[in-house]
């Protein structure tokens, strides 16, 4: 089977990478491709996914956009690097049909744990004790956790089998991200940042490759 396509967009506002994104779900579903795996950034935007509620963004300054992902009310901004998946879900690495979400939701959140190791971090998926530690049974559990700490969101959508969106890792520190609202759910303190959790700088460019390396072994 052929190799995912990569692309690094580089810092890409929102709605053109939104567009980008589904003109690649068309190429996909039309040439019955493997799919291609996307990396970028945006300017500060806040994302509204299907089940968000109305108490998740009630302060946000800036831009919102209503996206047909799962999962809730999430930024997005230049302090993250920003995954996007575009797979056909028709394909495995071994050539069978799947057509299964859940599997490779686990696959991708795994595939964050596994380059959180390599910095010593124990990071966890998010179906796991993270929100029972937190006692907020109604927030959304995906993503990838470290401790009581959210780094990760993830949260995709499928068309014509073909799954986009992914997911927002944190790995610099910025003060002004996640003000005014509840990312995920969640009170904004929840949310960590690689910089945070090393307490030293992060080589933005070494996370990536390492990201992206293994991300193109397992999807």
């Amino acid at each position: 089977m052929a190799d995912l396509i990569f692309q690094d967009w580089g810092l890409i506002n929102y709605d053109e990478a939104l567009k980008k994104q589904n003109d690649l779900v068309e190429k996909v579903h039309n040439e019955d491709l493997p799919g291609f795996l996307v990396f970028c950034t945006h300017p500060p935007v806040v994302t509204v996914g299907r089940a968000t509620q109305a108490e998740d963004v009630f302060a946000w300054q800036g831009p919102l956009v209503e996206v047909t992902r799962g999962g809730r009310a999430t930024y997005h901004g230049p302090s993250q690097l920003v995954i996007y998946p575009i797979l056909n879900l028709s394909h495995t690495r071994k050539g069978r049909k799947d057509r299964e979400i859940n599997p490779y939701l686990k696959v991708f959140e795994d595939a964050i744990v596994d380059v959180l190791k390599t910095y010593g971090l124990n990071g966890i998926e998010g179906r796991s004790s993270a929100k029972q530690n937190l006692n907020r049974h109604d927030a959304d559990d995906t993503g990838v956790w470290v401790q009581d700490h959210k780094i990760a969101s993830v949260g995709v959508g499928v068309r014509k089998w073909v799954a986009f969106h992914g997911a927002a890792i944190n790995l610099t520190f910025d003060e002004k991200a996640f003000q005014g609202l509840r990312p995920c759910g969640f009170p904004p303190e929840v949310m960590i940042s690689l910089e945070q959790l090393l307490k030293a700088p992060v080589d933005v460019k070494e996370f990536k490759e390492k990201l992206k390396r293994r991300l193109l072994e397992v999807l």
